[in-house]
């Protein structure tokens, strides 16, 4: 058995890999990577009755990984690189080859996988980090679920500035309905929850057009969405808007969340 752990700036991850096949996975949260490293490696073998004696190698990665410079518990250790983590994940959990990942954690991570290799193609320091730092700003509350919560119920013509509201006619492929400026509206009866519905908008909205120009650069029509931000419903709502103005198909594979220390898992 492989344990992979995704030591990432605010979430670890940690998944069991046996005979190539994903059979277990954890988040924790934890104030430090070491802390963070040996909680996760200790939850998924407690939680699910692993014998220690069984993991014969652990697989780090992520923002913390290079805190880890020892063995953990004795079990022989090693880190593998984010953006290879990224890479191997994403082509299993999908299925597929040959694609462009978006990885969104955060900030955002876009990546090419599959025959020629794994090659970090870009990303953006938009993300849930973004999310997170402008609510405490913005809103009532930074806790992500409440966030979520409230833009529910959001108006996003309260903020942000639509293209029917400065124009008759369509452009191009954009109708009334299209941002012309995030934010560039917000009237003053805008409501907490409006707020909310706009920063999330703005920030999938950049991550949708970034995986688009990276798309289209690769000449594919599909772009897997991988990380902690690929369960955001309302930030799916914004790709699949993208998906129909653009073309591109965003798939978002089982335990996407999980890839990364899915991908470390299988890299040794």
């Amino acid at each position: 058995m492989i344990i992979g752990i995704d030591i990432g700036s605010t979430t670890t991850k940690a998944v069991s890999i046996e005979k190539g096949k994903l059979t277990r996975k954890i988040k924790t949260r934890a104030s430090d990577a070491v802390t963070a490293a040996t909680g996760a490696f200790g939850k998924i073998i407690l939680e699910n009755g692993i014998n220690i004696r069984t993991v014969e190698r652990i697989a780090i990665t992520g923002a913390g990984a290079t805190k880890i410079k020892d063995d953990i518990f004795g079990i022989p250790t090693k880190r593998v690189n984010e953006i290879e983590a990224i890479g191997v994940g994403g082509m299993f959990l999908s299925g597929l080859n040959n694609i462009i990942i978006t990885n969104i954690g955060t900030g955002t991570v876009i990546i090419e996988a599959g025959d020629k290799g794994i090659i970090h193609f870009g990303g953006s320091g938009v993300g849930g980090g973004t999310i997170l730092g402008l609510a405490k700003k913005l809103l009532p509350t930074a806790v992500f679920g409440d966030i979520l919560e409230l833009a529910k119920t959001g108006k996003l013509n309260h903020v942000d500035l639509l293209l029917g509201d400065i124009t008759d006619t369509s452009i191009s492929f954009l109708n009334g309905d299209s941002t012309a400026s995030n934010f560039g509206k917000m009237l003053d009866s805008a409501s907490p929850p409006d707020i909310a519905l706009a920063i999330i908008n703005m920030v999938y909205q950049v991550i949708g057009v970034l995986s688009v120009f990276a798309a289209r650069a690769k000449n594919t029509e599909r772009v897997i969405v991988t990380g902690n931000g690929s369960k955001n419903m309302s930030g799916r709502k914004v790709l699949t808007d993208i998906s129909s103005m653009y073309g591109i198909e965003f798939i978002y594979p089982e335990y996407a969340e999980y890839t990364t220390a899915v991908g470390a898992g299988l890299s040794i």
